[in-house]
C-alpha cells in the first residue's frame, strides 16, 4: 500500500466533493486519510503463522477454552464505513492450547481488511481450527454497522450476530449450549 498513491486519491476525493484541499483545515487531511486507512486495513500485511508465532503449548486440557468480549474494528468492503462490535471465540483443545493474546491478535488480522461480518466469523474460526487442530471451535461476533447507521435506513439500535461452529460445537447441542451460555452471562 504506497502512502504516496492513497495520500493522492484522498486529495482526488476531496476535489470531487468540491473541497479545496488547500484550504488550512484541510492541508494534512489527505495524509492523515491515507495513514488511518493504511492502520485500519494492516490486516492484509499479517499473516497467520506471524501472528501465532509458534505460540501453542503442550497442554492435557480437553476442556472448553473461551475469550470474551474482544474489541474489533473493521470496514464494511460494500461502503468502505466502519463496523464495531466485540467478538467472543472458543475451542476445545486436542493437546496443544494457543497463547491468550494471539486469539485476539487472530480476529484483529482479519478485521483489518475490507469484510462482511460473515466471512470475518468463518475466517476466525477457520484459522484457529487450522492453527490448534481443535475438537471444535465456535466464533460468535455482535456488531454495529455505520453503513447501516449513519446512511440508508438510519436505524441506531441495530446489532447484528452472526456465529461459526466448527467441530464438537456444530455436533453436540450440549457443548452449543454451553458456550452460549457462558458468553451471555453479563
Amino acid at each position: 500500500m504506497s502512502l504516496e498513491k492513497l495520500t493522492d486519491c484522498y486529495r482526488g476525493i476531496l476535489t470531487e466533493l468540491d473541497e479545496e484541499p488547500g484550504r488550512d483545515g484541510l492541508v494534512g487531511t489527505p495524509l492523515r486519510a491515507a495513514k488511518a486507512m493504511q492502520f485500519m486495513c494492516r490486516g492484509y500485511g499479517q499473516s497467520l503463522d506471524e501472528i501465532v508465532n509458534n505460540a501453542l503449548f503442550d497442554s492435557d486440557n480437553d476442556e472448553m477454552v473461551i475469550v470474551k468480549d474482544i474489541e474489533l474494528y473493521s470496514l464494511c468492503e460494500h461502503h468502505m464505513l466502519p463496523f464495531i462490535g466485540k467478538a467472543h471465540v472458543a475451542y476445545i483443545p486436542t493437546g496443544k492450547v494457543i497463547g491468550l493474546s494471539k486469539v485476539a491478535r487472530i480476529v484483529d488480522m482479519f478485521a483489518r481488511r475490507l469484510q462482511i461480518q460473515e466471512n470475518l466469523t468463518r475466517q476466525i474460526a477457520e484459522a484457529l481450527q487450522q492453527v490448534t487442530q481443535a475438537g471444535g471451535v465456535a466464533v460468535v461476533i455482535e456488531a454495529k454497522h455505520m453503513c447501516m447507521m449513519m446512511r440508508g435506513v438510519e436505524k441506531q439500535n441495530s446489532t447484528m450476530f452472526s456465529s461459526v461452529m466448527l467441530g464438537a460445537f456444530r455436533e453436540s447441542g450440549n457443548t452449543r449450549q454451553e458456550f452460549l451460555q457462558l458468553i451471555s452471562r453479563g
